[in-house]
């Protein structure tokens, strides 16, 4: 029998190219989204339209907030495993409304691990983020380093999340493993993130905005080495582990607007302004435990991946979605 999979946040950026995976692996997979206006709902539409020719494939819209959609959605479906996408994402945001990230992140998240005991679900992945990190010293970045001041609301649900997630695991026996995403970007990108807004503005002649002096450092990952991640670590069982998932590889800030300007033959309009709230001066991703454990090999380079997202982007400018 094919495993029955939730997959939350199904519709969005990672989570619409993870259900592509798993359907075409021959699982069944419900998708639980809300469809919010965080960006155009209309993307996340678009982002699942194939789905749809599958018959392994569900769609429940629902809010995770919500206690009764998510026990109706639990209580009409019997689920092998929980794999939770869903979340508020962004830190600069979560600066603006912290209550409403307290709310998605932590409550939501509480109800989906209450029903997983309701239930007998014995499989949990929750994403994580490499926020969690805040301004940490030493690089790169083990799970074995003290995670324990984070700078944004953001990062805070992530860290509670993950204490969340445990606590479940010992008093329930809920196998669950927590994946700290870096800076995950490639086709299907929110548009407010950066890769996805630069590129949009440098592609119209907009000015772009730089915070701070372009020396702060991302470990970009590509969306396709990500579900690779969580394939694998679906395909295992782990009482209680925390993985990193990024490509090990750090790029400036500068450098990456660089990049994009090559990538679409066009001079960005950079204007620079103070470095902001919450923002991290760098991240990078020590990867070896995923290495060893899930057998984590990130493929696609910085270079390779942006010059798929542009192919991506003008693509979908082509077709005017």
């Amino acid at each position: 029998m094919p495993q029955n999979i939730l997959v939350t946040g199904g519709a969005g950026f990672i989570g619409s190219s993870l259900v592509d995976k798993l359907l075409t692996e021959g699982k069944e997979v419900t998708t639980f989204d809300n469809f919010n206006d965080f960006y155009n709902p209309a993307i996340k539409r678009r982002n699942i339209e194939k789905h749809h020719d599958f018959a392994s494939f569900k769609l429940f819209e629902g809010d995770i907030r919500d206690r009764q959609a998510v026990d109706k959605c639990f209580g009409d479906n019997e689920f092998d495993e929980v794999i939770h996408l869903a979340a508020m994402a962004g830190v600069r945001p979560s600066i603006i409304n912290p209550i409403l990230y307290q709310e998605v992140n932590l409550i939501g998240t509480m109800n989906l691990l209450e029903a997983c005991r309701q239930n007998g679900i014995k499989k949990f992945i929750f994403a994580s983020s490499s926020s969690v990190y805040g301004n940490n010293k030493k690089v790169p970045f083990s799970e074995t380093d003290a995670v324990d001041h984070p700078i944004s609301p953001y990062a805070s649900t992530k860290k509670s999340g993950e204490l969340m997630v445990f606590t479940y695991h010992h008093l329930y026996q809920i196998k669950t493993a927590c994946l700290r995403f870096f800076t995950v970007y490639g086709p299907r990108q929110r548009p407010e993130m950066a890769i996805h807004l630069f590129t949009d503005k440098i592609y119209h002649g907009e000015e772009i905005t730089m915070f701070g002096d372009g020396s702060s450092k991302r470990d970009y990952t590509f969306v396709d080495d990500i579900v690779e991640g969580i394939i694998s670590c679906h395909q295992k069982d782990f009482d209680y582990e925390i993985f990193n998932l990024g490509r090990s590889d750090t790029v400036k800030l500068s450098a990456l607007i660089s990049k994009i300007e090559k990538n679409l033959g066009k001079k960005a309009k950079i204007k620079k302004m103070p470095s902001q709230p919450g923002d991290v001066e760098r991240t990078f991703a020590d990867i070896s435990k995923a290495k060893t454990l899930l057998d984590y090999n990130p493929k696609i380079s910085i270079d390779k991946g942006l010059e798929k997202f542009v192919e991506w982007y003008l693509k979908k400018k082509e077709n005017k979605q």
